[in-house]
């Protein structure tokens, strides 16, 4: 019964989650087993390119999650993802010891640099990846919970609250700027060695972090899935219907709101750290706001309060955007404005709207 209510009703996810599965098979396959010389080979630059796209597939699921069927638009869930992303590089970052630049089996080369003589305390425990896992969920789970209960107990919402998360990301892009506060300043973290003991380079490596990001996807989507459709979904989707009624029929809104909250900045924090590995590096420059905006863009334009849409709008926009920034850097930032006005405009349910459609079209 439970099987039926969350995918034999949900066509879209079914068919996502199985080309999931199916991307997780076949690129392995022909990164490692069909030589290099063959037209069918996946480069290893191709797979780490994949593999962040899943990553910002799943962050993008997390702003539909809280955006799409609780109603609440944030602009700065790119704050909970750069945090996962600097858990997980603070760990990665210990593994290097003595190999740095500067051959302290202590302190990370920058803090060396810079003439720091011991480790803060913040950075204890990052020598043990369970350490830094467990940070990856906890650390953007308190911000959220903390910057929620705030938010949603003076009942701040719609635009006043859409602001607020902006100025939270953009207050953490300027403090994590400053190399007083130990985590690399402007140039951020970088120059990994290995994860777990493998090679940070090594094509193995890079196909279980491709492997890691699709399951984790893949999971998010069944448990978000899963919020949607049972009691709470439904109380939440009402609340983003009618808060008023909602909160007059006696349910704790702010309870419910802060939860979803919560777990979508937890969604966010395993993207960024997923991420970081595969690409390398973790700077402030994640922290920006332009960066939070062009996420929710991703999440418009695959189709808003679907789950599914979102995965294929981070997909489409960030391909585009890989195209845009080799061919014609200059007009990419155009590109994307004028992509958010026209959906807005003619596709306000994305590109998942405009398919229901040309099939309903198509069954009458």
């Amino acid at each position: 019964m439970l099987t039926r209510r969350l995918f034999l009703s949900d066509r879209g996810g079914m068919v996502t989650l199985a080309l999931l599965l199916a991307l997780g098979i076949v690129v392995p396959l022909l990164n490692l087993v069909v030589p290099a010389d063959s037209p069918l080979h996946v480069s290893t630059y191709t797979v780490t390119l994949i593999g962040k796209f899943l990553c910002y597939a799943l962050l993008a699921l997390s702003i539909d999650l809280i955006w799409g069927f609780g109603g609440i638009l944030t602009l700065g869930h790119g704050a909970f993802f750069a945090l996962g992303g600097y858990c997980m590089g603070m760990y990665l970052m210990r593994q290097i010891g003595a190999r740095g630049v500067y051959g302290n089996a202590e302190l990370p080369d920058f803090m060396v640099f810079l003439n720091w003589t011991e480790l803060p305390w913040y950075w204890f425990g990052f020598d043990m990846f369970w350490f830094a896992m467990l940070m990856v969920v906890l650390v953007p789970g308190t911000l959220a919970l903390v910057f929620g209960w705030f938010a949603f107990r003076s009942r701040v919402t719609g635009v006043y609250l859409s602001i607020m998360t902006q100025a939270l990301v953009f207050a953490l892009m300027l403090a994590f700027f400053r190399n007083e506060m130990g985590f690399g300043g402007n140039n951020g973290l970088t120059d990994f060695k290995d994860i777990l003991g493998f090679d940070i380079q090594a094509d193995g490596t890079r196909i279980a972090l491709f492997l890691a990001s699709v399951i984790a996807l893949m999971l998010a989507y069944v448990a978000s899935r899963f919020i949607v459709t049972s009691r709470m979904g439904r109380v939440v989707t009402a609340i983003r219907d009618a808060e008023g009624r909602a909160r007059f029929s006696g349910y704790r809104v702010e309870a419910y709101m802060l939860w979803l909250f919560v777990f979508s900045a937890m969604m966010a924090g395993v993207a960024g750290a997923l991420f970081v590995p595969q690409v390398g590096i973790i700077n402030p420059g994640e922290f920006s706001p332009l960066n939070s905006i062009e996420q929710v863009v991703w999440v418009a334009v695959g189709g808003r309060g679907t789950l599914f849409g979102s995965i294929v709008g981070a997909f489409s926009v960030n391909y585009a955007k890989t195209w845009f920034t080799s061919s014609w850097p200059e007009a990419w930032l155009f590109a994307l404005g004028a992509l958010f006005v026209l959906v807005t405009l003619f596709l306000p349910r994305g590109i998942v709207g405009l398919l229901r459609r040309r099939r309903a079209g198509g069954d009458a």
